[in-house]
C-alpha cells in the first residue's frame, strides 16, 4: 500500500474533501480527513477565512497502476476514462473511450507495453506481486477469440498433413491462449521455442507421418510422374509417352490472338501473391 498525504484548502470543508477525491482519483469514503482549520463567521454572518483539510489516502497497488496509466494517457494527449476493478489476485484496468487505436496499437503491442509499465509501477519494491491486466474496449476478449480460432485451424492442417507448423512470435499471454486451445484438440501438441521477443508456438502431430513402403517420401505428384521400371526407355511407344504428359501439356493450347496483348503486369496483376 502506498500512502498519499496532502492538505487542501477551499471555501468549505465539503469542497476541500471533493478536491482531495478528485486529486487522488478515488471516492471520498476511501480517504481519511483531518480538519486543520474551519471558516469562521464574522459580524453580520460574513464568513472569514477558508477551510483547510489534511487528506490521507492509502493507495492500493491497483490504484497505483491506474494513476500511472492516467499519466501515460495524459502525456499521449488522450483523455480516455480509466476504470480500476480489483480482483482476488490483482486488478483489471479498463481504458474506455473513442481513441482506441493509439492505445491498442498493432496487434495490441501498445496496450501490452502500457500493461507492463503499469505492473512495474504497482509492484515496485514489494515482494507481494499484484497481477495487473490492462484492457481497452474489450480488445483482449476479441483477440482471444481470434487466437483460439487460429489454433483450431492450424491444428486441423497439422493433423491432415502430419507436418509441424510454427506460428508467428507472440507474447506470453497470447502463447498461453494458443496452448490452452491446442490442449483440447486430440492428435496435436504444442510447445514454445525461441527467445523473447521472438518466442513462438510450434504445433505438432502426435501421429507419425505415413510414407510409402518403398521408402519414397516425395509428394503424390512426384510419384505419379515417375516412369515405370518394367520397360526400358527404348520400349516406350508414342501412346505410352502421351500418357506420361503432364496435365499442363495435355490442356495446353496455342495462344489466341488476343493473348498477345497481355503484358507482364496484366498477368501477375490477376494473381494474389
Amino acid at each position: 500500500m502506498a500512502e498519499k498525504r496532502e492538505i487542501f484548502t477551499a471555501k468549505t470543508i465539503e469542497e476541500a474533501k471533493a478536491m482531495a477525491a478528485q486529486k487522488f482519483g478515488t471516492e471520498e469514503n476511501r480517504i481519511s480527513f483531518s480538519v486543520i482549520e474551519e471558516p469562521k463567521k464574522g459580524i453580520f454572518g460574513k464568513v472569514k477565512g477558508e477551510a483547510k483539510v489534511e487528506a490521507v489516502y492509502e493507495q492500493s497497488k491497483a490504484d497505483t497502476a491506474g494513476d500511472y496509466i492516467r499519466t501515460i494517457l495524459k502525456n499521449m494527449g488522450i483523455e480516455n476514462e480509466v476504470k480500476v476493478t480489483e480482483t482476488e489476485d490483482g486488478a483489471v484496468i479498463e481504458i474506455l473511450g473513442d481513441t482506441t487505436g493509439a492505445v491498442i496499437g498493432r496487434r495490441g503491442e501498445t496496450l501490452d507495453a502500457i500493461q507492463y509499465l503499469a505492473s512495474m509501477a504497482a509492484n515496485r519494491g514489494d515482494k507481494d506481486y499484484c497481477r495487473i491486466t490492462v484492457d481497452c474496449c474489450g480488445y483482449r476478449e476479441k483477440r482471444k477469440a481470434i487466437l483460439e480460432e487460429l489454433a483450431v485451424k492450424i491444428s486441423k492442417t497439422v493433423i491432415r498433413t502430419g507436418r509441424t507448423s510454427a506460428l508467428e512470435p507472440m507474447n506470453p499471454y497470447e502463447r498461453r491462449i494458443i496452448h490452452s486451445a491446442v490442449a483440447n484438440i486430440e492428435g496435436v501438441v504444442s510447445k514454445s521455442v525461441g527467445e523473447e521477443p521472438y518466442r513462438k508456438v510450434v504445433i505438432s502431430s502426435t501421429a507419425p507421418r505415413r510414407d510409402r513402403k518403398d521408402g519414397y517420401k516425395g509428394d503424390r505428384g512426384d510419384r505419379d510422374r515417375r516412369p515405370r521400371r518394367d520397360k526400358k526407355p527404348s520400349e516406350y511407344t508414342p501412346r505410352s509417352m502421351d500418357m506420361m504428359k503432364t496435365s499442363f501439356e495435355k490442356d495446353y493450347k496455342r495462344p489466341k490472338p488476343e493473348d498477345s496483348n497481355l503484358v507482364e503486369g496484366d498477368l501477375y496483376g490477376k494473381i494474389d501473391i
